[in-house]
């Protein structure tokens, strides 16, 4: 038997099997089970089943952030509903309006580890592959059925590798690398696959970079992605799980005195998985770093990607920082370099939102919101709001918008005869300054 790749070796830790096969239909058991403001709406479909209590209220984790604060009164049932039944059932974990973007609260809060299985209601799940877990998203009825059984079926993918070589240049971003992959392969090009990160450029990033790549792989078709955890990886989760010793306690086993940050970085380690040096791969695909540049999804297709001197000088109505993408401390700080002392351009709306409340907090103490604010952006709470078209930014017809975000079809920020461009955060500030899409590095950003 050939050597496993990471999403045999997690599938088959989730199913309590020794090993797998691509193709294998296995009964996996999640660590976790995701959902938002939707869970609402898997409550009735899990009513269905005529049960009373949910099986795994310990491994179930909901975040209210996909229209928060609540526009209407509809949205505003809609959060009791989901509040009643977390109180209810016990859940465990539960984050209220304006604590964030689900995907990074639970990385912030380290509920998601090295090696875990996720899934959740949410197409981005595959955003944990930060962590070395395998995070896939699944419909609303898998969900209920999560909640009845504890178990679900998932068929083993096939998996992809890509390779980076090299430090990224000045200007160049994982949003961009992620881009031209899409752009490369196509909006389908990972359908169902695993997708593996692999080269020193994957690990010459910071972890915040390293969030874009498995987030983005949703764009992709890919099932989960998966970035090899490291030292870099093991101390961000034990420094923030040290912080909650009582919950340790309950999730490792260790009684007693709490963990050190170094006894909790073993073990980490210990919990992760690595492919074989012989997996088996359907594909692999190599970049040097030193090749690429910002890139630009036009729309409206995600793949529908060219070179940002091909579309500079386009001009936009609004520029939006923000998402599960793009909207974490890193991605403020690129943008408040080029924003500092400038203004946004006459008839451009620029609207900022952290992607949490502690990622807020930091922008806070480091001035990053006073730029944003002086220059003339507008601060919206930490949640998902013009992304889903929900609201907090939604474009007018015929208006065009430059974003940070991971999709842009049409009518996904809420209105059918508006233009999405996808670009990363220093790009979005300085188009935002120059009322035209501009390469930040032409300004001085």
């Amino acid at each position: 038997m050939s050597g496993q790749t990471f999403a045999q070796k997690a599938l088959a830790r989730a199913a309590g099997l020794a090993s797998v096969e691509v193709g294998q239909v296995v009964d996996a058991r999640p660590d976790i089970v995701l959902s938002h403001d939707n869970t609402a709406a898997i409550r009735r479909i899990w009513l269905q089943f005529g049960q009373q209590r949910v099986v795994i209220p310990e491994r179930i984790a909901i975040t209210l952030d996909h229209a928060v604060p609540a526009p209407t009164t509809k949205h505003a049932q809609n959060h009791a509903e989901i509040r009643q039944f977390v109180q209810e059932q016990g859940i465990r974990y539960f984050f209220e309006v304006g604590r964030g973007i689900c995907h990074q609260v639970l990385s912030e809060e380290a509920i998601v580890l090295p090696g875990q299985l996720i899934l959740g209601a949410d197409s981005h799940t595959t955003h944990f592959g930060w962590l070395g877990a395998f995070g896939a998203g699944i419909g609303r009825s898998e969900v209920a059925a999560l909640w009845a059984t504890g178990e679900l079926w998932l068929r083993v993918p096939e998996s992809m590798k890509v390779v980076l070589e090299g430090e990224l240049p000045t200007g160049v971003t994982a949003k961009d690398f992620a881009l031209r992959l899409i752009g490369d392969l196509g909006a389908d090009g990972g359908l169902y696959m695993s997708i593996e990160f692999h080269g020193s450029g994957i690990e010459a990033m910071s972890l915040e970079s390293r969030m874009v790549l498995p987030n983005m792989m949703a764009e992709f078709g890919a099932k989960n992605a998966w970035i090899a955890p490291d030292t870099k990886t093991t101390t961000y989760l034990a420094e923030r799980l040290k912080r909650k010793a009582a919950d340790n306690e309950q999730r490792f086993g260790t009684p007693g005195e709490p963990l050190s940050v170094a006894e909790l970085q073993a073990l980490l380690a210990s919990m992760a998985l690595f492919p074989d040096p012989d997996a088996t791969y359907a594909t692999v695909h190599h970049y040097r770093a030193a090749d690429l540049e910002p890139y630009i999804a036009c729309p409206h297709s995600v793949d529908n990607v060219v070179p940002l001197s091909a579309v500079a000088g386009t001009r936009v109505q609004q520029a939006f920082l923000g998402t599960c993408t793009n909207g974490r401390l890193e991605d403020l700080a690129a943008a408040a370099n080029v924003i500092r002392g400038r203004r946004v351009a006459p008839g451009v709306r620029f609207i900022v939102i952290p992607a949490s409340s502690e990622v807020l907090k930091a922008a806070l103490e480091r001035g990053y919101i006073q730029d944003f604010v002086e220059a003339g952006a507008v601060i919206g709470v930490p949640g998902c709001g013009p992304c889903m078209g929900n609201h907090m930014g939604i474009p007018a017809p015929g208006e065009v918008t430059i974003s940070s975000a991971n999709r842009n079809f049409r009518g996904r920020m809420g209105t059918p005869d508006s233009e999405i461009y996808l670009a990363n955060p220093a790009v979005v500030a300085a188009t935002a300054v120059a009322g035209v899409i501009v390469d930040p590095r032409e300004i001085g950003g």
